[in-house]
């Protein structure tokens, strides 16, 4: 049986410029796909509207032409694929597998709620059971979660090796539709993953808890599991994530002090992939690129030595 062509994915958020931790991962992601002559798909996460701007699209995409990562097809943003996760939604909803959630912020974060080491809530069901009159009772819209069960999720990641997840113990159910109706992330890429016909998903390892999430929700709606790899997170050198927020080395202040080349040799080195951070187009890493090479530890960022590298 002949191998099916990779189809890989960069779904940038058009929020602001890119910073170099999205660059990272722009790049290994372009790379596994065309090191195997696969596509490459590019996807606009538009979903909060407030926050993002078709300005901030085409920067993007200015960016991307900069930096030599081409793509062969984008796809709809998800800002106008509200039909294709009503669809999901209602299989779902059909199922019995979604019910109305009227727990607010305050009762999901309070002290008292469930959670995990790190913060994090887990929810533990409260509005699953409630009859049609207990939900009468409420007068503000609800948001709708889909109920998980207790399986415990593998995810084999190329990079960060086996993660294991039990969703009724790690998040419990999962908000699918908000209560302003807009549709959430995991919910969302997992619609547009699946209709693109994504094989492979590469993004921050900061998501890798989503790969199980996406992955149940692509059962439950009959698509494939693409393969992850989930990749190191860029650091400041106080530890703080690389964000747009903080404008962390963006690439319009890269651009004014290094060539497309030295940006990309200096990721592939901190990657692994080269053993000097020296000017290599993505085209020539191609031709050497393996998973194998890429380290799972998180990559402090020495600024002064990268901006010197230009």
């Amino acid at each position: 049986m002949a191998e099916l062509t990779p189809v890989g994915r960069f779904a940038p958020t058009p929020s602001g410029r890119m910073h170099l931790g999205n660059v990272f991962s722009a790049l290994l992601a372009w790379l596994s796909v065309r090191s195997r002559g696969g596509r490459m798909i590019l996807r606009m996460e538009d979903l909060d509207t407030q926050r993002t701007s078709a300005e901030f699209a085409e920067t993007l995409r200015e960016d991307l032409r900069w930096l030599g990562l081409d793509y062969d097809l984008e796809t709809p943003a998800q800002s106008t694929r509200k039909q294709a996760y009503d669809r999901a939604f209602a299989a779902l909803e059909a199922r019995g597998l979604v019910y109305p959630c009227y727990c607010t912020r305050s009762q999901l974060h309070s002290v008292n709620a469930p959670h995990l080491s790190d913060g994090t809530y887990v929810y533990p069901g409260t509005c699953r059971s409630l009859t049609e009159a207990q939900r009468a009772a409420f007068t503000r819209p609800p948001a709708w979660r889909v109920m998980v069960d207790s399986r415990e999720w593998v995810v084999q990641d190329r990079v960060q090796g086996e993660y294991r997840c039990v969703l009724s113990r790690d998040c419990g159910d999962m908000v699918v539709r908000r209560a302003d109706g807009v549709y959430v992330y995991q919910l969302a890429v997992t619609v547009d993953d699946g209709e693109a016909g994504v094989t492979e998903v590469v993004r921050g390892m900061d998501l890798l808890s989503s790969a199980p999430r996406q992955m149940y929700l692509q059962e439950l709606l009959g698509l494939p599991h693409p393969e992850y790899a989930h990749v190191p997170m860029l650091l400041a050198a106080d530890g703080r994530r690389l964000s747009k927020r903080d404008r962390d080395l963006d690439l319009g202040e890269l651009q004014k002090r290094m060539t497309p080349q030295q940006l990309t040799g200096w990721l592939a080195h901190a990657a692994g992939l080269i053993a000097r951070a020296e000017a290599v187009s993505p085209r020539e890493l191609a031709k050497e690129f393996s998973w194998d090479k890429i380290h799972g530890a998180q990559i402090t960022v020495d600024t002064q030595a990268l901006l010197q590298n230009g």
